[in-house]
């Protein structure tokens, strides 16, 4: 039985990890698809001129382009990159950390080429997208909201009864990236998260380069409400 258990558990892992949202198309737009090869994938946007923009990477049952208004609010005058992961709300193909990690790059490239200052930001899931992306790219600015040290050992406490290091394909290790991040990076912690544990955040921030990085704490907000308090968009408007 516990062969059987650990087989279904490793089966079903990504299922456990993705869980994309159905929205209709009209919710998709504007929008455009992104060149990367093996699926179609989507980005929604907010066109503004000039050089800055923000890059968005959103958690794993997010429907990032119901952000937009926020991230207007937050960046006004940049444009703004929404990726739909794949699988996700118009994208083709299956989520990994492979794809999404290379769809994170390839969208930072087509974005930088036209916009050189860009601002990065990952929430819960996408903020293991997020620090990838800026350990190897010329990032301006990074915002990790409700961030982890690495989603494998979550998932390890989640289920202490398996060998989910062993078994675990989607690791997000992001302390192994952490210290190759050279922009200004701000990480947003909920004081009530119930998913994300505050010492994960904390062990995050400690690999880190210490001159570059400010943690802050919201009080009184959980894991899926930090997004609508009060403090909340100025500090992406602020930060770090």
């Amino acid at each position: 039985m516990y062969a059987a258990a650990c087989l279904l558990l490793f089966a079903l892992q990504r299922s456990l990890i993705y869980a994309p949202q159905r929205i209709s198309g009209t919710d998709l737009e504007p929008s455009f698809v992104l060149p990367v090869d093996g699926a179609r994938v989507l980005v929604s946007t907010r066109d503004a001129p000039g050089p800055d923009a923000v890059i968005y990477f959103g958690g794993n049952a997010e429907v990032v382009s119901q952000n937009l208004p926020a991230l207007a609010t937050a960046f006004p005058d940049r444009a703004i990159f929404a990726l739909h992961y794949r699988g996700y709300n118009g994208s083709g193909g299956s989520p990994s950390e492979t794809a999404l990690i290379g769809d994170a790059l390839a969208l930072f490239d087509h974005v930088h080429s036209t916009h050189p200052r860009v601002v990065v930001i990952g929430r819960s899931l996408g903020s293991g997208v997020a620090i990838h992306v800026a350990s190897v790219r010329p990032v301006q600015r990074l915002i990790l909201v409700t961030p982890y040290n690495s989603l494998q050992d979550i998932a390890a406490a989640r289920f202490p009864l398996f060998p989910v290091r062993w078994m675990m394909l989607d690791k997000f290790e992001s302390w192994r990236y952490a210290p190759q991040v050279t922009a200004p990076t701000l990480l947003i912690a909920a004081e009530y998260d119930d998913v994300i544990p505050r010492a994960s955040t904390e062990l995050l921030f400690g690999h880190l380069p210490r001159s570059l990085t400010k943690l802050v704490v919201i009080p009184d907000a959980g894991h899926n409400t930090v997004s609508d308090t009060r403090e909340y968009i100025p500090l992406l408007r602020g930060a770090p």
